[in-house]
């Protein structure tokens, strides 16, 4: 074997052999930077893409357990289930329709989500074809879709498809649920609900995402973007297992590389994915070992002039850079990298730079989708209050119906009226105080009609702080409390409601000589709704303004219950808040 140094030139041999090393160095580094690199990036993505599908998993379902929830209450409807019977004469018939139409319409005046409601049965009475509330015959229960799967299963949803209805097409997702009273089959309710409503859910900030929505046997139900198709798809995720997850499903037949990351939740039956090219992610990692191939190039042409000066010249600025990556976390005090490089290096630390501002950016959309999340669940507390209070009302009237002629129906049907109206509030969460007032008033004014004249109430409000603003039913729960618990052992009582300006707050004291906060219950029929009310208006309270608001009760020593509720003063409603 002939040795190189015998053969060839001592300046072209350490020249070569130079270049040759340093080549190879540069190739091992950019190779291994750019696998490291692809690595973390991949872990950094998939894992805030998961916490991402996980919020929008969860919003979708508390959105789509709900309509499940109002069907199957719905669906036990005595009223409904009667009419189903159909056990009546024509006449009862055509009534018992007209108030099962009224209460499904109501529900989709209330929920702005459902699109309309169809009822499947037998002999059905026909609907208006304007109508939101459509009675179907049962025998063409096979025409809607999604519905084959009730004969495997009580309730199911169906895929997207667009629902024909007064403003035309419309894509909706219909939820079908079987109507059975003592084993007897009586028909289904469908409730179709907006899929844009969904879409945007699933969209969330993410413009251009690429995302499916499948159900937990793995049907697509929704897809967005440039997504796969569910038979390349569905091989690589274990749908019997509720953890999150992700995968790199290799490109073949053409198709390119991609990253496939999943949510799985236990309190959830939907399974959301979302694609992403794999060279989209990968693409700063390739950036990087390019520029690392053209430092090494020019380093090799001036390895021999410039070694030991070239060589701390490049060592510094990857040290600075490799340091601020190791130490670098979100929120945190991280190394500050040089801004006066024009160079390669520059470029490099810009890159850097840049894709610290996107992980912050994706950080803090992530505490604002947690905002989003906790006002949904302050907007689910202000909306539990008006079921509770129709219940109290409905029991008030019963009472009223038993006690009382028919004379005074009108009455108390003319203030409920306006007590719904103030309840509404086209679905703002604020509303005046002089409307909150004449809500309390007319529900002090049944009362009344019930008690008699044992009954005494006194309201107090300084004529400028009728245009200010609250959250809407603060007042009703406690005065309704004192009503139903304090005075359940009397003949007669007292309420007093008083508000005034203290400085920059709203004072409301309301007093009563009820039996006050701890009077002996002996009822073999207990109910919490009072406790459940003052509840609701306390988290509301918290969750606007903070633990510098709120609600104080106490006993008074002349007997009876004193609230004391302490609020800011509002010209106008909070901005974001209805």
């Amino acid at each position: 074997m002939i040795n190189p140094f015998k053969k060839y030139r001592i300046d072209r041999l350490f020249f070569h052999s130079f270049a040759i090393v340093l080549i190879a160095v540069i190739g091992v580094t950019a190779w291994t930077s750019y696998s490291n690199s692809s690595k973390a990036l991949v872990q950094t993505t998939s894992h805030y893409q998961q916490q991402l599908l996980d919020e929008l998993n969860n919003e979708i379902t508390t959105r789509l357990v709900m309509i499940e929830q109002i069907s199957l209450s719905s669906s036990r409807d005595s009223e409904l289930t009667n009419f189903l019977l159909n056990r009546q004469d024509e006449f009862e018939r055509y009534r018992s329709r007209g108030g099962v139409e009224s209460a499904l319409a109501n529900l989709t005046y209330a929920i702005p989500l459902i699109q309309g409601i169809d009822l499947y049965m037998d002999n059905p009475i026909p609907s208006e074809r304007q109508s939101y509330i459509q009675f179907r015959d049962l025998a063409d229960l096979n025409k809607q879709v999604g519905a084959g799967c009730l004969e495997k299963s009580d309730f199911c949803w169906s895929r997207e498809y667009n629902f024909p209805s007064v403003q035309g097409e419309v894509p909706v997702l219909s939820f079908s649920r079987k109507i059975i009273s003592e084993n007897d089959y009586l028909g289904v309710l469908v409730v179709h609900i907006k899929a844009n409503e969904i879409r945007k859910l699933l969209t969330g900030n993410s413009d251009g995402s690429n995302r499916i929505m499948a159900d937990s046997e793995g049907q697509q139900i929704m897809k967005i973007g440039d997504a796969m198709d569910q038979n390349d798809w569905s091989r690589w995720i274990d749908l019997k297992s509720n953890k999150s997850g992700y995968v790199h499903i290799p490109a073949t037949d053409g198709s390119r590389d991609t990253l496939l990351v999943y949510s799985r939740m236990d309190n959830s039956i939907w399974t959301l994915i979302e694609f992403t090219s794999w060279k989209q992610i990968t693409a700063s990692s390739l950036k990087l070992a390019e520029w690392i191939g053209l430092i090494g190039i020019a380093a090799v042409l001036l390895v021999l002039l410039l070694t030991h000066f070239l060589s701390k010249q490049f060592t510094k600025p990857i040290k600075n850079l490799v340091t601020a990556m190791r130490v670098y976390s979100v929120g945190g005090d991280n190394v500050e990298l040089p801004v006066d490089y024009e160079n390669e290096f520059g470029y490099l630390f810009s890159g850097y730079r840049k894709q610290n501002e996107r992980i912050e950016e994706l950080y803090l959309s992530l505490e604002r989708r947690y905002e989003q999340q906790r006002k949904a669940e302050i907007e689910a507390l202000q909306a539990n209050i008006n079921p509770h209070f129709l219940y109290n009302m409905l029991d008030q009237l019963n009472w009223m119906a038993i006690e009382a002629g028919q004379d005074e129906l009108s009455r108390i049907l003319e203030l409920m009226g306006r007590m719904f109206r103030i309840g509404l509030s086209n679905g703002n969460s604020f509303i005046t105080i002089a409307d909150e007032l004449l809500h309390i008033e007319c529900y002090l004014e049944i009362q009344q009609l019930r008690w008699g004249e044992g009954l005494e109430y006194r309201i107090e409000a300084a004529s400028g702080l009728q245009e200010l603003y609250i959250p809407k039913l603060t007042l009703q729960p406690f005065v309704e409390n004192s009503i139903v618990h304090g005075f359940n052992k009397q003949r007669s009582g007292y309420v007093s409601i008083v508000m005034e300006r203290l400085d920059d707050t709203l004072h409301i004291v309301i007093d009563d000589n009820g039996a006050g906060l701890k009077q002996p219950d002996h009822s073999s029929h207990k109910r919490h709704t009072g406790g459940y009310g003052i509840r609701n208006v306390r988290e509301r309270i918290t969750g606007y303004f903070g633990e510098s608001y709120g609600i104080t009760l106490s006993e008074r020593e002349e007997g009876g219950t004193r609230v004391e509720i302490m609020l800011p003063l509002l010209p106008e409603p909070p901005a974001g808040k209805d």
